[in-house]
């Protein structure tokens, strides 16, 4: 049995896509998926399967989300090791990288749109862009930042959902206990 944590983008979010956690548990275990958690109300879903395809994994939980509520929601699938290795790759500093924030990238963007993107500056914020991960840093927080999740879909062509340091850890403690 596999363990995997599924991130889920823009629910729950300022009363958009609303999925309520305790129901999407339910959904979830009743497709076979087993063990399911979440944390938090922002789409944090770990869970264990058989399944060793992610994209198959991401496809059960988008369609049982459309079918359920009507909209659509992208999904991503990770696994520990995948977390454990995007934090331990976090080229900041550690006073830095407990402030950063984890933009998760679906696919491994176009190296040109990588070079472009990373030419951009903005004062007070930094990002460094990797194939699975952009990692970034605002002095001011992230409500203030120029650099969201939608800045880096655009630039970079490419499906992400960003989680905090806090919350990285977090799933990475949760899918820890699951074994």
């Amino acid at each position: 049995m596999n363990t995997y944590m599924a991130l889920l983008r823009g629910i729950n979010v300022s009363g958009q896509k609303k999925v309520p956690m305790e129901l999407l548990r339910q959904l979830l275990n009743n497709s076979g998926l087993q063990n399911v958690k979440t944390y938090i109300q922002s789409g944090n879903v770990l869970f264990q399967s058989s399944q060793v395809d992610k994209i198959i994994l991401e496809k059960i939980i988008e369609d049982i989300i459309k079918a359920h509520f009507g909209f659509l929601v992208p999904v991503l699938v990770k696994t520990k090791i995948e977390i454990e290795n995007i934090l331990n790759n976090c080229p900041f500093s550690e006073e830095k990288k407990v402030a950063s924030y984890f933009t998760l990238l679906h696919d491994v963007p176009n190296n040109k749109l990588v070079i472009s993107t990373a030419k951009e500056i903005y004062i007070n914020e930094a990002f460094i862009i990797t194939n699975d991960c952009v990692y970034f840093y605002s002095k001011l927080g992230y409500g203030n930042a120029k650099c969201n999740n939608n800045f880096f879909e655009r630039k970079l062509k490419v499906e992400a959902t960003t989680r905090n340091h806090k919350t990285m850890v977090k799933l990475l403690s949760l899918s820890s206990e699951m074994h």
